[in-house]
């Protein structure tokens, strides 16, 4: 007799299946051009060994701060985390498939609950509230690497809590490129839509290398 899973298995095996580095991960620096409106930026980024990061060349404080944000953003997900280590003290509820057979989970923590829904073993929608403001992220593709997946094209829309009204819109489109054994992010397309006004913003990255070869 088959036994359906609880919320917390689900949930674990959503989390496992993301793509994320290895423990070996040497770190890496490139090229990075921000282009917003008119405006073009470069500099040189490092992500080093111990996933600090690094900007440096760009004069504006504010475009360099921009791209420093962005790359924490990817360590953040990228970073060899565990369950346990990440969620071994929440607790797990879950809700009934519906019609398009999303799982709705809530994960109660500490500080902050958050509700994921999750289609097979992929995170496709997560919600969290954070003082006057709800934001939700919907995943609509994802990369298969073969070790895991990573979002391609996803979107955020932040809510004012109280009457619900949207604040913006952010919609993102990422591309990777497998450098050595490590997928790493060369372009991110992100488009901010707030009262009807859009901002586009490009970062790419090239010249990407290593800092010292892999362990294998």
């Amino acid at each position: 007799m088959k036994t359906s899973k609880t919320a917390e298995e689900l949930f674990k095996d959503a989390y496992n299946s993301r793509y994320t580095w290895d423990e070996n991960f040497p770190g890496y620096s490139a090229d990075v051009q921000l282009k917003q409106g008119q405006g073009v930026y470069t500099g040189k980024i490092f992500i080093h060994r111990d996933l600090s990061v690094e900007v440096t060349g760009i004069d504006d404080k504010q475009v360099e701060e921009g791209v420093y944000i962005q790359l924490w953003d990817v360590v953040t997900h990228r970073k060899p985390t565990t369950f346990k280590d990440s969620h071994g003290n929440h607790q797990f509820i879950k809700g009934s498939p519906d019609d398009s057979q999303l799982v709705s989970i809530v994960v109660k923590g500490d500080s902050l609950d958050s509700s994921y829904k999750i289609r097979g073993k992929e995170i496709c929608q997560v919600t969290r509230v954070k003082g006057n403001t709800a934001f939700t992220i919907d995943t609509h593709e994802n990369l298969d690497t073969g070790e895991g997946y990573v979002a391609s094209r996803y979107d955020a829309v932040f809510r004012d809590v109280a009457t619900n009204q949207v604040q913006s819109i952010l919609k993102f489109q990422d591309s990777y490129e497998k450098v050595d054994k490590y997928y790493l992010m060369t372009k991110q397309v992100v488009q901010d839509c707030i009262d009807g006004q859009n901002t586009t913003t490009e970062f790419s990255y090239s010249n990407i290398r290593l800092l010292k070869p892999a362990i294998v």
